[in-house]
């Protein structure tokens, strides 16, 4: 790791389009920068709110671990000392956090989505916002895929989405939960296979109603075919 910057020097450095190391952005934080702790969190909160979310299975409830842990972090930011990335502490502080509120609230939390309408509007092109069935059945996955990931232990779950969702390595999950890397490997492996079995399933279910032609179909049909029948006598 470089030599810290002193507060003077890091500022100097971001005027100079440089990017200021983990400590020296510590050091402005715990100095009272909050333009600093602003782009801390800005730079992080993807990252860290999917995490909580994995963690909580709500959304509100996640934003709200989510600025707790932040308050905790900027009044604890003069402890920070380097041992692992400015990233990785916080996401500590995120998980302290969250399971603070799991140990506190043991009820099973609603499933809601981890992207809300509006993201996946911004994130949708031109043409996919004139067709708003490809919308629909992209939203109708996307909820599908989060029950599913909601209903795996948490343990799996939280690293599924810090390897899967958010694409960090295994070192860098690793780092982030305090767990050996070759649980990172397991655990990943087995959240991607429970997610496969539980998929097949709701699969094979839906294949039985493809095409289904009962109800107004059926009715509809039937009428129309007696009223011929009646027409040609």
């Amino acid at each position: 790791m470089s030599q810290p910057l002193s507060p003077n020097g890091a500022a100097t450095a971001a005027l100079a389009g440089e990017l200021p190391d983990d400590l020296a952005v510590a050091h402005l934080v715990a100095a009272g920068d909050r333009t600093a702790f602003e782009r801390l969190m800005r730079r992080n909160n993807r990252r860290l709110y999917r995490l909580a979310r994995a963690t909580l299975r709500d959304d509100a409830e996640a934003e709200d671990a989510l600025q707790d842990a932040y308050l905790s972090a900027y009044r604890a930011m003069g402890s920070f000392r380097g041992e692992s990335t400015l990233a990785t502490w916080l996401s500590r502080m995120v998980l302290n956090e969250c399971l603070g509120r799991l140990r506190k609230n043991a009820r099973r939390q609603n499933v809601v989505p981890m992207v809300s309408n509006d993201e996946l509007d911004e994130a949708a092109s031109d043409d996919e916002r004139s067709f708003p069935d490809r919308l629909a059945a992209r939203g109708e996955i996307r909820a599908l895929l989060e029950r599913k990931l909601d209903q795996l232990p948490e343990d799996f779950r939280v690293v599924f989405v810090l390897r899967a969702v958010e694409e960090l390595s295994v070192e860098e999950t690793a780092d982030s939960l305090g767990i050996p890397e070759a649980t990172v490997r397991s655990r990943h492996f087995r959240a991607r296979s429970l997610l496969r079995e539980s998929l097949a399933r709701e699969f094979d279910v839906a294949e039985r109603d493809l095409y289904d032609f009962g109800g107004a179909h059926c009715d509809r049909i039937v009428v129309r075919v007696v009223a011929m029948l009646q027409s040609d006598k």
